[in-house]
């Protein structure tokens, strides 16, 4: 069956057999008797937002209203009001974190029809303990030699090329092999007796849970599927399709503690994997997971499936239009507001496109949300993708709650409305200097300082190309000279692995100091300056015969 044809077969309503009294009833009714969930949702302790925010600024840290997504880097999803309570009411009791754990797996295997569940630290963290999971096989001392697998029968973990990306790095930290295949027929070629899994992201090309699930389950290969932006489906989608082992992030959709994660599959993987996660000793005793966040994610299941999802659908497209009706009073603005595709269980949220001739209100997209993301009330925006004699913002309406989108209706209509001249461009000027040779740069860390090169193979008026030389690469970079000021632009793509490195400086007497952006790691200096070899003035001889000693 296609995914569509699964989709269409399952439901987010409980099925039957789950529909037992939830444990966390009394976290579904407020001091006021409320019981529906989007009025439970809509109560906002006003004061406690108020002490969040002053404790927030008081260390120099501003609040945003969230219309961007679930980006961990941005706090993750904002928790439900039932996800808050549960948690705050296990903070003072001690409880044996095992029968915890067992009688949250069990419910959670009711609830969502898996065999089995367990929380983790983040997605990332689950995928980690069920790698060791299939590579120890539930032995506690093969376990406590992660990461060196020598003396291990399984030592080898596939991945498809459409699949690598930078969360792998939680299966690559047991130490495993990666084996990356391109095709369905390499894949069937690569597995062997070392193969303790084959981990996957879901898929439309011929990497289909599916297709991979048919090769794999003869074999007795698990297949994990890392589905963490992905909305929870009851029965699971990924699993009816063939998978052993699924993922989700607790900080996305489903709005649990951000740091955690929803782990459902077979249960002998599972109890395996649970030995793995904190407080037990070894390979994974660095990812916690407190009582708050099983308690939290488990509430967080619980409101899931009993929850009105068309109702909040329905409220985060009337904050979007709160927001469209504001700013569409502008001139020269466009709006367009868009329902997902029921069937989509990937991001799934409604979204506000607003867009505009940059020529006519002389601004682009980015800095538009480059002001709203810096400047108090800030407002977190995607940038929209430039069309044709179009730039604009997208905004998304899942991660707001309520009164958000009254401060981003009038912020946003304050910077779009706002007077601007028409921009004028200043010509480079010419450059101080021929930069094409080799450079070496001192880099300063924040805890070392190491030698790199530049190398400058081509300077055409104001730009350059050329090659970034670090200890372990070497990356094409393209940049600029605009009279003293040098801007340089190079990427690292590895399969798993992207550095997005930008660098400005300043040519001052033939030395170049500046610093070094690394997008979402810390920054660095450098100083850099024109290599210089010593002029050998000795003739030099050509080998007349072959050499007669070695």
């Amino acid at each position: 069956m296609k995914r569509r044809e699964i989709i269409k077969g399952l439901t987010l309503l409980p099925f039957a057999g789950s529909a037992a009294a939830s444990p966390l009833n009394d976290f579904s009714i407020n001091s006021n008797g409320v019981k529906d969930h989007a009025e439970l949702y809509g109560i906002i302790d006003e004061e406690l937002v108020r002490r969040g925010e002053n404790l927030l600024k008081s260390i120099g840290v501003e609040p945003f209203v969230n219309c961007k997504g679930t980006n961990t880097i941005m706090g993750g999803a904002v928790v439900r009001p039932e996800v808050k309570l549960a948690m705050e009411s296990v903070t003072t009791l001690n409880v044996q974190m095992d029968e915890l754990a067992f009688g949250i797996g069990k419910r959670l295997a009711e609830l969502t029809g898996a065999e089995w569940g367990i929380v983790t630290a983040g997605c990332a963290a689950g995928i980690k303990m069920v790698t060791a999971a299939c590579l120890t096989g539930g032995d506690p001392e093969k376990l406590l030699r992660i990461p060196d697998l020598s003396g291990f029968a399984k030592s080898e973990v596939i991945i498809p090329r459409s699949s690598r990306n930078v969360y792998d790095h939680a299966v690559r930290n047991a130490g495993v092999k990666i084996i990356t295949v391109e095709s369905l027929d390499e894949l069937k070629r690569s597995i062997n007796s070392r193969t303790a899994m084959i981990y996957m992201t879901p898929s439309e090309d011929e990497f289909t849970i599916t297709n991979v699930s048919k090769i794999a389950r003869p074999l007795n290969v698990p297949v994990f599927v890392d589905a963490a932006a992905h909305i929870l489906t009851i029965p699971d989608v990924h699993l009816a399709e063939g998978a052993d082992v699924v993922g989700y992030s607790g900080g996305k959709g489903i709005k649990a503690p951000s740091c955690s994660g929803l782990i459902l599959g077979r249960k002998d993987l599972l109890m395996s994997a649970h030995q793995v996660n904190s407080p037990h000793h070894g390979f994974g005793r660095d990812n916690k997971v407190g009582r708050e966040e099983h308690i939290g994610m488990l509430a967080a299941v619980e409101a899931w499936v009993k929850l009105d999802h068309v109702k909040e659908m329905n409220t985060w497209v009337s904050w979007l239009e709160t927001i469209n009706k504001k700013v569409s009073t502008i001139n020269g603005i466009k709006t367009n507001i868009t329902r997902p595709d029921p069937e989509l269980i990937h991001h799934v949220t409604p979204y506000l496109y607003i867009r505009w001739n940059p020529e006519q209100l002389h601004v682009t997209g980015q800095e538009v949300a480059e002001e709203l993301g810096t400047i108090a009330p800030r407002i977190a925006v995607q940038v929209g993708r430039d069309e044709p004699g179009l730039t604009g913002i997208t905004l998304v309406g899942y991660m707001m709650i309520p009164g958000n989108d009254k401060v981003a209706a009038n912020r946003i209509h304050e910077v779009l409305s706002r007077k601007r001249q028409p921009k004028v461009v200043p010509a480079m000027k010419n450059p101080v200097m021929n930069m094409v040779g080799l450079w070496d740069m001192e880099v300063e860390y924040y805890s070392s300082k190491v030698t790199q090169h530049l190398f400058v193979d081509s300077q055409d008026g104001n730009w350059i190309t050329g090659v970034f030389k670090t200890d372990l690469s070497s990356r094409p970079f393209t940049g600029s000279i605009d009279g003293n000021e040098i801007k340089i632009l190079c990427n690292y793509n590895v399969p798993g692995d992207r550095i997005l490195t930008t660098m400005q400086g300043n040519l001052s007497g033939g030395v170049l100091t500046g610093e070094m952006d690394f997008h979402e790691f810390n920054n660095a200096k450098f100083t850099a300056r024109k290599h210089k070899s010593p002029i050998n003035k000795k003739p030099i001889e050509y080998p007349k015969h072959r050499p007669q000693s070695s």
